[in-house]
């Protein structure tokens, strides 16, 4: 279902967004008793901010030490050719399982990728096919990540 238009985000819908983004199993009574709404107008507002596109999934976040994948990867991509049917071939190329977050962006390279895998050598099999030999792929450079300092998908709400 396409997202209609979403009206601005009042102190109500921020302070909800708050509370979701800490943890999205919050039980709406107490979100309610939380941002001093009832439980049925926090639901008609989480649903609007749904429906707007406030709020565009509702996921579980995996520890991925905990599912075998402990290594990540950070990789800068530079496309060869950068017209728009070559870039959407590559961007598709990019949405595989084993990358989790691809970012077109400005700068020196095209693309940057966040990957999670189990082994360094399944990083390189990996390598070997997304950006060896892809003949669109002008350079990569890979940066194994030591430590996740801080991770986290929550938008500042101010």
């Amino acid at each position: 279902m396409p997202a209609s238009p979403q009206p601005p985000l009042d102190d109500f819908d921020r302070a909800i967004l708050k509370h979701l983004q800490r943890d999205n199993t919050t039980a709406l009574r107490v979100i309610g008793e939380q941002v001093n709404l009832s439980t049925a107008a926090v639901q008609r507002r989480i649903k609007r901010m749904q429906q707007g596109g406030a709020i565009s999934a509702n996921t579980a976040v995996v520890n991925q030490e905990a599912v075998g994948k402990p290594i990540t990867i950070l990789v800068e991509v530079h496309a060869e050719r950068t017209h728009i049917e070559d870039l959407d071939v590559l961007k598709a190329q990019m949405s595989i399982p084993e990358v989790q977050q691809c970012y077109y962006v400005t700068g020196d390279a095209d693309f940057m990728l966040v990957i999670v895998v189990e082994t360094m050598k399944a990083y390189e099999t990996l390598a070997r096919t997304l950006f060896y030999e892809n003949r669109n792929i002008k350079w990569f450079r890979s940066i194994v990540v030591m430590d996740r300092v801080k991770v986290s998908l929550d938008v500042p709400l101010g």
